[in-house]
Parts: structure tokens; C-alpha cells; sequence
């Protein structure tokens, strides 16, 4: 019979334990559990609940079991973990085992492990983070000077470098871990005391179990405390954000990689080529990453639909939050780990980038910002700038290669210089604004995400 099973007459069927079950998934958090189950000890010990020798055991018994844990030990034959843990416990050392479940109920306790589970990850994923943003400026430091057409609706609209192109990604990321900090500031509250849905009778010491496994607070609502997992939504939606953005990155290294554009080399280690076609290398790593951003999209909206409609306090429908919460979480290390060995070893083809810069009339903007400085209103200097760039398409030329008597058909206000402001160089070096492409204004802000990383 079951632990649980005091006033069941029968067992439950196998068929009912098999789908009961969540010990196949939730076992990864045992060393968690083990954790929390030590601290819980430890207080209880300290307030008296149990003898101080009853917890020492308990502590020595669970350390012994963490040890083996950690070792590999097989984990098989209860429900869950935390029956298993108990399980054994009781079996290493006696009645004492049968005493640690005191004043708590599997339903904090779990709470309990998945928020220092999500501690864990959020600090591997925001290290992960990091190390790429620190790969984006070492390759954006190298391409300050090497210039690429910007793009807006897929057409070609004006001039910059590829450094500050990096920097829009760097920029993502960053806003990525300051949002899995702020989501750690809402996790690190200890659940453990709720007990399964109005606290305990027993006097225990929260604050006491929140100081030993380094939790900021406690959760001041135990209705609330066993039957939300809110930050678990908040996590993982984090996540998403952070697979939309290496989907995107990703999005333009494959355009980027093929004959049509001819931006980028990819590297044979990073590459895959064909069963039929010889001649084939494609881009399957930048394309998993892409699909499996579906994936973290899924866990999320997952975790939504199973708590939409739960009532308060804790239903079995909430155990369906971890795998998804672990196939997340492993989904995005993962894609961080490739795509941050991957991008080093790109190639980019600046003389193509460069001519596809010059191409398309992306100084047109200046053109007609050159007649406004002069006085011209925009709206009628953007016409006279348009009725230019038709003047060139038909002699298929770029608008710095176009005589001045063209320039002056088109608006009086034209001079000389006109063709000097126009060469691609001056038109990003003009943009020296905060935010801007050019070089200097670039250099700084790599300096400047370098810095928080550092401070992170």
C-alpha cells in the first residue's frame, strides 16, 4: 500500500500508478529535493519538532543518498522523487527517515525544488548568454570597418557596418538576462511551510529554511503558494524571447550562406551536405535552432492551458508543468551552446557586402537630408531626391557616380560636395549619434556591454 493510502481499501490499479507516475522525469530534481529536505531537517531539529539526534541522522542519512545521486545511482520503484527520497531515507536509517516529512506536504515541497531547480538554470542560461555576447563583440571589435547594406521590408534601405548589425543581437541578449534576473527575484521566495494548501499546525521556522538555502523571502499565502507556478510561465516565456532572437540571428545566417546573397562562408564543422546532391552544404544548425524555437514556444503555451482553469489549491494537473519546464530549459542551453561555437567561425564576404552596401541607392536618405540642412523642406526635397534615383536607375548607375549637372536638374541646391557626402563611408560615419553606426559611437557601445557583462 501507498504511504498516502490509509483509508484506501485496495491498491491502485498498475495501469493508474503507471499514468500516476512522474518519477521517469521528475527524478532530475532529486539532488533539489535533497537539498531542501536537509534544510527542512535542520529546522526542525532547531525548533524542536525532532530530536537534534533524529536530525543529525536525517542530514547524515540524506547526505549519504545525495552522494550517491550524484554518483548515478539508479532511481526506480516509487511515484516520485520525493517518495523515493523518503524511501530510502527510511531504509538507510530507520524510524527516524519516517519523521523528515514533519510539517510539510509534497505539495511545497515540490514548489520548493522546481524554484531551486530554476535558480540553477537561470544562472547556467544567463553564463550561457554571457559567453555569446562576449563572442558578438569580439567578432563586431574585428568588423568596425566592414560595411553592409541594412534592411528594412527585405529591401535594402541604407548603409552601415557589420558591427553595429552584431550589436542589434548584443542588444537582445542583453535585455535577455536582465530578464531572467528580474524573473530569479521572483522565484527566489521560499514556498517551503505552505504545507498542501493552509500552512501547519507545527511551529516551524520559514524564515529560518529561507536563510539556510539562500531564499530572499517567503510566500506569504499558502493557497497561492502550492497552486500557482506563474514564475514556471514567466521562465519559460523568458526563454521563448530568448529562442526568438537566435531564431532571427539564425534567419539571416542562412540567407546570408546562400549563392543568391553571398555573405557568408559556413564553416565545414558547423555544415552538413547532402545524401544525393554532391555539391551540397547546408546550414542545418542555424535551421534546428530555428525549429526548435517552436518547441519553447510549445512549453509555453502548455503551461498556460494547464493552469487556465485550475482552482485554488493544488491539482494533479500541475505535474504536467515540469517536463515542459525541462525540455525548455535544455532546448535553450543547448541552442546557446551550438550557436556560440558556431559563430566564430563564420566568414564574411566583405567585398560582397560591401558592393550590395553600395547598391540599391542607400544614400538616398543623405541626398535629401543634404537639401534639407540647405533649407529645403523634407517633403520636397524627398521628391527631388526620388526624381534623381530615377534618373540613375535608368542610367544604372549609383548616385555618387551621377554627374552634377544631373544633381543640379533636379534642385539648385546642389553643390560639389554633394558627391564627397554621398560616398558610403561619410554616410554611416555621419551617423554619430547615440545608437548610431558609426564607428566611434560602435567601439563605445562594445566597450559598454562589455562592462555590464562584467558587472553581471
Amino acid at each position: 500500500m501507498k504511504k498516502w493510502a490509509g483509508v484506501f481499501d485496495t491498491d491502485t490499479d498498475k495501469l493508474a500508478d503507471e499514468f500516476n507516475s512522474s518519477l521517469s522525469f521528475d527524478k532530475r530534481l532529486a539532488v533539489y529535493d535533497i537539498t531542501g529536505s536537509i534544510a527542512h531537517a535542520a529546522m526542525l531539529g532547531e525548533c524542536g519538532i525532532i530530536t537534534t539526534s533524529e536530525a543529525d541522522a536525517i542530514i547524515g542519512g540524506l547526505n549519504k543518498i545525495k552522494a550517491d545521486v550524484e554518483a548515478g545511482c539508479t532511481i526506480e520503484g516509487e511515484e516520485d522523487i520525493h517518495m523515493w527520497v523518503e524511501e530510502r531515507l527510511t531504509r538507510d536509517i530507520g524510524l527516524a527517515g519516517k519523521k523528515l516529512h514533519t510539517g510539510r506536504s509534497r505539495n511545497d515541497q515540490v514548489a520548493l525544488d522546481i524554484r531551486l531547480y530554476l535558480r540553477d538554470t537561470i544562472d547556467k542560461i544567463n553564463s550561457q548568454l554571457s559567453d555569446l555576447l562576449k563572442v558578438i563583440c569580439d567578432i563586431a571589435e574585428k568588423h568596425l570597418d566592414t560595411i553592409i547594406p541594412a534592411y528594412t521590408h527585405m529591401q535594402k534601405a541604407q548603409p552601415t557596418t557589420l558591427a553595429h548589425h552584431l550589436l542589434a543581437y548584443a542588444e537582445m541578449f542583453l535585455r535577455d538576462i536582465g530578464r531572467l534576473k528580474d524573473c530569479r527575484k521572483r522565484i527566489n521566495i521560499l514556498p517551503l511551510g505552505a504545507g498542501a494548501c493552509c500552512g501547519t499546525g507545527f511551529p516551524i521556522n520559514r524564515e529560518r529554511v529561507a536563510e539556510i538555502l539562500g531564499f530572499d523571502g517567503i510566500t506569504q499565502n499558502s493557497l497561492d503558494t502550492v497552486s500557482d507556478r506563474d514564475f514556471v510561465v514567466e521562465f519559460v516565456s523568458v526563454c521563448s524571447l530568448i529562442m526568438m532572437h537566435l531564431s532571427r540571428y539564425n534567419e539571416e545566417i542562412i540567407y546570408w550562406s546562400t549563392g543568391e546573397f553571398g555573405y557568408i562562408t559556413l564553416d565545414d564543422r558547423f555544415s552538413t551536405g547532402s545524401s544525393m546532391m554532391p555539391q551540397k552544404k547546408n546550414p542545418d544548425m542555424s535551421e534546428l535552432i530555428r525549429g526548435k524555437t517552436g518547441r519553447v514556444y510549445g512549453s509555453v503555451i502548455n503551461l498556460l492551458t494547464m493552469l487556465k482553469g485550475l482552482p485554488l489549491a493544488y491539482n494533479k494537473d500541475m505535474q504536467e508543468d515540469k517536463e515542459a519546464i525541462f525540455d525548455c530549459a535544455d532546448t535553450v542551453s543547448r541552442c546557446l551552446a551550438i550557436f556560440t561555437a558556431m559563430l566564430p567561425s563564420l566568414k564574411y564576404n566583405k567585398e560582397n557586402l560591401y558592393k550590395a552596401a553600395a547598391e540599391g541607392y542607400t544614400n538616398a536618405t543623405d541626398c535629401a537630408d543634404y537639401l534639407v540642412k540647405k533649407g529645403l523642406p523634407f517633403r520636397e526635397a524627398h521628391h527631388a531626391v526620388g526624381s534623381l534615383v530615377k534618373k540613375a536607375m535608368k542610367k544604372k548607375k549609383p548616385l555618387d557616380k551621377l554627374p552634377l549637372t544631373d544633381f543640379k536638374s533636379a534642385s539648385q541646391l546642389f553643390e560639389a560636395d554633394i558627391l564627397e557626402v554621398l560616398k558610403i563611408e561619410n554616410v554611416i560615419q555621419a551617423r554619430s549619434l547615440a545608437g548610431g553606426c558609426a564607428k566611434g559611437v560602435v567601439k563605445e557601445r562594445i566597450a559598454e556591454i562589455l562592462n555590464k557583462l562584467n558587472l553581471f
